[in-house]
């Protein structure tokens, strides 16, 4: 999965319903400029060009206010640099398979994560950087006869991304792979965290608390020896196939699975009915009742209101409160209040 790896501010939990202000709002102008490009410290940064729906799995979003990829980690030191000294308000993404965004924009900088890289330490050991494809680097370790990370090559997301939410499926999870992270800090600077530092829940890690923390900039995995490696994920990816809906456009699963209650949210999705329920082109999947795809011209608010609903239904047949897994990134607002 990929998750906004991380912003200037927290994002906003999903919510049914946003606030909505008319394209005349002063808070808006800035999304109405003529688009310009323009260079600095060798990053190319757009402006008013680059439109979200090419940079998240749903195919939703408006126009970015600030657009720039990196794929060095002082790169990415830099385009951060850039947006403190401009006051802007930054986030970064990788494959864009974890968020939700508005079909208003999103009036700071939108930062693609392209670190790409990957080192074999020694046999079993990877360090990879945050922006590589998590699903190829599952592919590649199981073909070596490494386990650890079969259920990955499922998982259309980034190394960083997969990091940042403890992302699994099958039993495994990625944090208990993780044998160092490297992350760099509001100020600019490279910290390491190693073993002891990192603590992982479901669908959670250390970073989401880490309110000084701008980015993951590289991943250490350490990893078994399985001769079976690849005939296992072989194994997870027909099971993928036969259930998830992976030629839709979705974000993976939009809600965390209720801890200690022995039934997972798409088991109460689909027991309330829901299977197949539609808000414009937003649709409760056929397939798998916790994914949830644009089914064509799906709009943010279609979306948000499906989610809304389906969380609402759910408590009131089941008493159990759905909590989402996607993010919503809201166009202009920090407060999360609203």
């Amino acid at each position: 999965m990929s998750s906004p790896l991380f912003q200037s501010r927290p994002l906003l939990l999903l919510k049914p319903t946003r606030k909505i202000f008319s394209l005349s709002h002063p808070q808006n102008n800035s999304l109405n400029r003529s688009p310009s490009t323009h260079s600095r410290n060798g990053l190319t940064f757009l402006r008013h060009k680059k439109l979200l729906t090419d940079l998240s799995t749903w195919g939703i979003g408006g126009p970015c206010n600030h657009f720039v990829q990196v794929f060095e980690q002082t790169q990415l030191v830099s385009a951060i640099r850039y947006c403190k000294e401009n006051s802007l308000r930054f986030m970064i993404i990788g494959k864009g398979s974890n968020c939700l965004f508005d079909d208003l924009g999103y009036d700071g900088c939108v930062i693609l994560n392209r670190i790409e890289f990957l080192e074999k330490i020694e046999h079993g050991v990877y360090r990879v950087g945050s922006g590589y494809p998590f699903n190829r680097l599952g592919v590649q370790s199981a073909t070596e006869g490494l386990s650890g990370l079969e259920f990955a090559a499922g998982i259309p997301g980034t190394v960083g991304g997969a990091a940042f939410m403890n992302a699994g499926a099958n039993g495994q999870e990625t944090g208990d792979a993780i044998d160092t992270m490297e992350i760099i800090t509001c100020e600019g600077e490279f910290q390491m965290l190693n073993r002891g530092d990192l603590r992982f829940g479901y669908r959670s890690s250390v970073c989401q608390d880490m309110k000084n923390l701008a980015a993951i900039t590289a991943v250490t995995f350490r990893l078994n020896n399985l001769e079976s490696a690849r005939d296992r994920q072989l194994e997870y990816l027909e099971r993928r196939k036969q259930s998830q809906p992976l030629r839709e456009r979705s974000a993976g699963s939009v809600f965390r699975n209720p801890s200690d209650l022995g039934v997972s949210a798409a088991e109460l999705i689909e027991r309330s009915g829901l299977k197949g329920f539609k808000i414009g082109g937003a649709m409760v999947s056929n397939k798998h009742a916790n994914f949830f795809i644009n089914c064509g011209g799906a709009s943010s608010q279609d979306m948000l209101e499906l989610i809304g609903l389906v969380k609402k239904t759910v408590y009131q047949k089941f008493g159990v409160k759905l909590k989402e897994e996607v993010l919503y990134v809201h166009p202009y607002i920090e407060d999360t209040n609203l």
